[in-house]
């Protein structure tokens, strides 16, 4: 649970993502999620980096560390994923409208109305 309660921080996941393909600076990575505040972004590292997801390279710059590029990598496949999700969540509303999608039970029968 402690992995979800770190990813689940706002900007959290963006900056990890952000740093996939290598270092970045402060005011680079800064830019790159949308001018988040400086103060959130240097709270936000400063976590990640106590939870030795991201370091500073020789020169400065923030960059995933192993654990970091392994989350990564895990975050991708949460990403196909949920693309499959929401294909099958767009087949599925073809089918049949959402309400009754969802008033479906895990077995496929009706739930009872009271």
């Amino acid at each position: 649970m402690a992995a979800l309660d770190l990813f689940g921080r706002r900007w959290i996941l963006r900056i990890v993502w952000e740093l996939r393909d290598g270092p970045l600076g402060f005011r680079p990575l800064q830019q790159r999620c949308d001018g988040m505040s400086s103060s959130v972004l240097q709270q936000r590292l400063v976590e990640l980096q106590e939870s030795l997801l991201v370091e500073r390279d020789a020169t400065g710059a923030y960059q995933l560390t192993a654990l970091g590029r392994d989350a990564c990598g895990e975050l991708r496949r949460l990403m196909r994923w949920s693309d499959r999700w929401a294909a099958e969540l767009e087949r599925a509303s073809r089918d049949q409208p959402v309400a009754e999608a969802l008033a479906d039970n895990h077995y496929g029968a009706k739930a009872s109305k009271s």
